[in-house]
C-alpha cells in the first residue's frame, strides 16, 4: 500500500472497568442482583405490568421495587420512558462505586453510549390507544423524547454534565455490548479518559410480549414462571421477557492510577460480526459467534487456554443455545471442556439492549470475587450441549479471563473479554 494512505501507527491505551452500576430482576443495585444470582435466585414470575388475559404467556423479568425518586427528580419523571430512569440510575451508582469525582475536566471529555433494543415500546402502546379513544390532541409534548433509544444517554448526559460523545448503539439483544466496545475504542485511541457505557431496556408490555410469542420465541410454561428459563436443558421452549440497565464506568488505565481508583478489571478484548444469514436465527454451526468471539480472542492477545469463564448468550431458544455450544467448541477446542460457561439469564430473562451489558457486569464481579454465577434450572442437557455450564449452584475458583457473548436478531454478534488486573 502507498505510504501516504497508510494511517501512522501508535500504542493503543489499556482500558479498565472502575465502577459498575445495575437495575435488574434480580435487584436494584448491581450489589443486591450480584448476591441473588450467585444464590441461583430467579427474579422471574407472574407479570404485574399488565393485565394478561388472552395472552399465550404471562410471565417475565420484571424490575421490582425501584424507587425512581432516589435518581430522577420527580418534576424530570414524566420526559422520561422506565429505560431512561434505569439508565439514569444505573450510571449514578457506577460514578459512585468507581467514587469519580465529576471535576469540569472530566465532564468535558467524559461520555456515555448506552444501547437499547426497542425503546419506549410501552409508552408508544399507551400513547397509540390514547389517541385513537380521545385523539391526536392529548399526546403529551414529551412523548417523542420520552421513547426515542438515544435519549437513554442523552438524559444521562443532562443529568451529570457530560460533554464527551454521546449516544446509543440499537443492534437487537447485542446493543449493550456493543456500547461498551466503542466506548472502550474511545478511549483506546485517545479521544476520552473517561466512559460511561452500557445498555437499558423496559419493554414489558402487550406488544411485545404479543409480539415475541406470535414468533414462539418465548418459554409457555405459565405454570411455573420461575423455571421457564433454562438454558441447554432438553426441556427449554424460548427465552423469557425481562428489563432492566447496567452501566460500566471505564477509565483510560492513567487515568484510574493518576487518581487513585480502584480497578476492578481491564477490558482486554472486543469482537463483532454478522452472520450475513437470517433475521432471527443464527448461522449454521454458530458461525457468527465464533468469527466474534475469535477475533475478542485476537484482539486481546491471550489464548484459548487463557479462557477460565464463559457467561453466554444462552437465551433458553432450542436452537441457539446448541449453535452457540458449537461455536465455543470451535473457538477453544480441546480446552473447552475445561472451561465453565453459564447464562445468568437463567435467572433473570432476555432483557434485549440491557442484556449484554447486565452479563458484562456479572462478568466484572466474577472476576472481582473470583466465582461464577450458576445456570439454573438445568436438568437434563440436551445432546448437543456438552459443556460444563456451572449448573444450579455457584462455583469459587480462578477466574482470571472471562468471555460474554451477545447475538442479536438481524444477525448481529459482539464478544467482549474482561481480564483480571495484574498491573
Amino acid at each position: 500500500m502507498n505510504s501516504r494512505f497508510e494511517r501512522p501507527s501508535k500504542p493503543q491505551r489499556r482500558v479498565v472497568v472502575t465502577g459498575v452500576g445495575a437495575v435488574t430482576p434480580l435487584g436494584n443495585t448491581i450489589e443486591d442482583s450480584w448476591a441473588a444470582a450467585i444464590r441461583g435466585q430467579s427474579g422471574i414470575a407472574k407479570i404485574t405490568k399488565f393485565d394478561t388475559t388472552g395472552f399465550d404467556v404471562t410471565f417475565a423479568g420484571e424490575v421490582k421495587g425501584f424507587n425512581t425518586d432516589q435518581y430522577v427528580e420527580k418534576k424530570e419523571q414524566k420526559k422520561m420512558d422506565e429505560f431512561i430512569h434505569y439508565s439514569i440510575a444505573a450510571s449514578k451508582m457506577a460514578v459512585e462505586m468507581a467514587k469519580l469525582e465529576l471535576t469540569e475536566e472530566v465532564k468535558n471529555q467524559a461520555g456515555v453510549i448506552i444501547g437499547v433494543g426497542i425503546g419506549g415500546l410501552a409508552n408508544i402502546e399507551e400513547t397509540a390507544i390514547k389517541m385513537k379513544e380521545r385523539g391526536p390532541g392529548r399526546i403529551s409534548p414529551f412523548f417523542i423524547p420520552s421513547v426515542i433509544t438515544n435519549l437513554a444517554a442523552g438524559q444521562v448526559t443532562i443529568s451529570l454534565g457530560l460533554k464527551g460523545p454521546n449516544y446509543s448503539v440499537t443492534s437487537a439483544c447485542a446493543s449493550g455490548v456493543h456500547s461498551i466496545g466503542d466506548a472502550v475504542r474511545y478511549i483506546r485511541d485517545g479521544v476520552t479518559d473517561v466512559m460511561l457505557a452500557g445498555g437499558a431496556e423496559s419493554t414489558i408490555c402487550g406488544l411485545a410480549v404479543g409480539g415475541f410469542a406470535s414468533m414462539r420465541a418465548l418459554s409457555t410454561r405459565n405454570d411455573a414462571p420461575e423455571k421457564a428459563s433454562r438454558p441447554w436443558d432438553k426441556d427449554r421452549d424460548g427465552f423469557v421477557l425481562a428489563e432492566g440497565a447496567a452501566v460500566l464506568c471505564i477509565e483510560s488505565l492513567e487515568h484510574a492510577v493518576k487518581r487513585g481508583a480502584n480497578i476492578l478489571c481491564e477490558i482486554t478484548g472486543y469482537g463483532v460480526s454478522s452472520d450475513a444469514y437470517h433475521m432471527t436465527s443464527p448461522a449454521p454451526e454458530g458461525a457468527g459467534g465464533y468469527a466474534a468471539m475469535s477475533m475478542a480472542l485476537k484482539d486481546s492477545g491471550l489464548k484459548a487456554e487463557d479462557i477460565n469463564y464463559i457467561n453466554a448468550h444462552g437465551t433458553s431458544t432450542p436452537v441457539g443455545d446448541g449453535l452457540e455450544t458449537a461455536a465455543i467448541k470451535r473457538l477453544l477446542g480441546d480446552h473447552a471442556k475445561k472451561v465453565w460457561v453459564s447464562s445468568t439469564k437463567s435467572m433473570m430473562g432476555h432483557a434485549l439492549g440491557a442484556a449484554g451489558a447486565i452479563e458484562s457486569a456479572f462478568c466484572v464481579m466474577a472476576i472481582r470475587d473470583q466465582v461464577a454465577p450458576p445456570t439454573i434450572n438445568l436438568e437434563n442437557p440436551s445432546e448437543d450441549c456438552d459443556l460444563d455450564y456451572v449448573p444450579n449452584e455457584a462455583r469459587k475458583g480462578k477466574i482470571t479471563n472471562v468471555i460474554n457473548n451477545s447475538f442479536g436478531f438481524g444477525g448481529t454478534n459482539a464478544s467482549m473479554i474482561f481480564s483480571k488486573y495484574e498491573g
